[in-house]
């Protein structure tokens, strides 16, 4: 944005004394022939004023465009950085949910295992004791 300000002030600058120059040289109290030579040195000039002007305006117009190329670089690589993130990311969850799972998994089928045993041991101590009591 700077560089832009720049510019403009060049040009600016440039035009402001092209306007001066022309202003003073109609203001001047010279003689007619003398402000005419001044007037075509002037009007000769002229084209290297325009010349300057348009190189001036050609070097500010590639740094904004090198500028914008580089902020365009700039944010597409903070752009792929943030997904490759993302992506690392979601893969560290994903691995800790099917860890989650998987422990969940084996809990349940260590509960019910002890369970089932549990109970097959409690029936067994029943059948024990029923075998066990005298006939009546």
């Amino acid at each position: 944005m700077s560089e832009n300000r720049s510019g403009s002030f060049i040009v600016g600058l440039l035009l402001g004394a092209a306007a001066g120059t022309i202003t003073g040289i109609l203001v001047a109290p010279r003689p007619g022939k003398e402000t005419r030579k001044l007037l075509k040195k002037s009007a000769d000039a002229l084209p290297e004023l325009a010349e300057d002007l348009s190189t001036s305006v050609q070097i500010q117009a590639d740094r904004l465009s090198e500028s914008a190329l580089r902020n365009w670089d700039e944010t597409l690589l903070r752009l792929k950085e943030a997904i490759a993130a993302g992506i690392e990311a979601s893969q560290r969850e994903r691995q800790i949910l099917k860890r989650t799972d998987a422990a969940a998994s084996d809990e349940e089928l260590y509960s019910h295992s002890y369970t089932s045993g549990a109970a097959a041991a409690t029936a067994d101590d029943e059948l024990i004791e029923t075998m066990s009591e005298p006939e009546r």
